[in-house]
């Protein structure tokens, strides 16, 4: 039983590494962007929070094209080749002198980390089902928040002792020796049973699966909308507190605390939802997350800011409602896809990154000097997702059946 505990224990470490790389891809870049566009000749600041929104972009189709393979050919080489990809990737960030080709380059690092990003659910979903998955899903996400905590801290480290380019360089070594433990130490989870003989219609046929199945269907959709709001904050978090609030030396400790909110809520979701169900949890949380926005916007409709310490307080209450949301989400999609979880995965994070770049870019378009615009996006795709919610839970459509 003590070695069983053991292997669980690496398992979730393991599979919360797997993710760590695609975390920190994002977040150690954060207080470099000003440098990185101001090096790379952006034709306006504004264009700096693509470098965020781009490797989401790249994670959206990588998931699309691994997911499917991987439920023929295994997990394990499908995380090898976007690792690959990954390096390939890294080297164009590092060398590159041009602007656009360092969006190509992000789009492509996406890409890359799709694989590990999509088989980390994959084999959650091979090893776990039910509440319990979401469970294991939410002690992976706790430890894969930790990394946002640390990342743009030391992302500024590396900038100010050596260049922005050894960002993207130490990145790389450490998804070198995340990929060195996994070859070591984590089996193979899909079973043969499970595998899927490769042909081209595995695609069409697994998506048509994907998209007969109502829940898995509904679900993604919440998790686009969710997504969507909250990859906002990240791609303009910087300008926020470093331009809007001049917080420019506060802004990895602030980053640093709200990433804590997330890992709380989610450490508290692996703790009670085996008791009370993913989706009570998920009811809750997005009523929480639409009344917080909605506060905030009565409360500051007649200003631009509010004071540093409100703004904090609000967006740690509404990241709160988050960290039970993104695990809880993307169980109660690929609950009913165990036979198809490379697929089903994947189209899982392709239309939700999908949904959610256009949603983040069209939204901080309009975070310039006021993050008001910020809070209408919470408030807007937090009712359309309840929304969405309620006409397809059936407790209210017996409710509406009885009435």
């Amino acid at each position: 039983m003590q070695n069983q505990q053991r292997s669980q224990f690496e398992f979730v470490v393991l599979m919360a590494a797997l993710m760590s790389i695609v975390a920190l891809s994002i977040d150690a870049v954060l207080p470099a962007l000003p440098l990185i566009g101001e090096y790379l000749n952006a034709t306006s600041p504004l264009d700096n929070p693509k470098l965020i929104t781009s490797i989401f972009l790249g994670l959206g189709i990588g998931q699309l094209i691994f997911g499917p393979l991987s439920d023929s050919f295994g997990r394990k080489p499908i995380v090898y080749a976007g690792f690959i990809l990954f390096l390939v990737a890294s080297i164009v960030c590092i060398t590159t002198k041009n602007f656009e080709m360092m969006l190509f380059g992000r789009v492509l690092q996406g890409v890359g980390l799709a694989s590990p990003r999509t088989m980390c659910i994959a084999m959650v979903r091979d090893s776990y089902e039910g509440d319990y998955m979401a469970k294991i899903l939410s002690i992976v996400v706790m430890v894969f928040i930790l990394v946002p905590v640390i990342a743009p801290t030391l992302g500024q480290f590396l900038m100010n002792r050596f260049s922005w380019q050894f960002i993207f360089t130490f990145t790389l070594l450490f998804g070198a020796l995340v990929m060195l433990w996994f070859w070591l130490r984590q089996p193979e989870t899909l079973k043969e049973k499970y595998r899927i003989p490769y042909r081209l219609t595995i695609f069409t046929t697994g998506t048509a699966q994907f998209f007969s199945i109502k829940s898995a269907v509904v679900y993604t959709l919440l998790s686009g909308f969710i997504t969507g709001s909250f990859m906002v904050y990240l791609s303009t978090s910087q300008q926020i507190f470093e331009k809007q609030y001049n917080l420019a030396e506060e802004f990895p400790l602030i980053f640093a605390s709200l990433a804590i909110s997330v890992g709380l809520a989610t450490f508290m979701n692996s703790q009670v939802v085996v008791r009370y169900g993913m989706r009570t949890i998920v009811h809750i949380a997005m009523v929480s997350f639409v009344l917080t926005s909605l506060v905030f916007l009565l409360m500051f409709s007649g200003d631009n800011n509010p004071r540093i310490e409100v703004l904090i307080g609000f967006f740690a209450i509404q990241f709160f409602t988050i960290g039970f949301l993104f695990g809880n989400l993307r169980a109660l999609a690929m609950e009913p896809m165990g036979h198809i979880a490379g697929i089903g995965s994947a189209l899982n994070g392709f239309i939700s990154t999908v949904m959610a770049v256009p949603i983040a870019n069209h939204i901080g378009s309009y975070v310039k000097d006021s993050v008001q615009p910020l809070f209408v996006g919470f408030l807007v795709c937090g009712t359309i997702s309840l929304l969405i919610f309620y006409a397809n839970s059936n407790w209210v459509s017996k409710l509406l059946k009885a009435s």
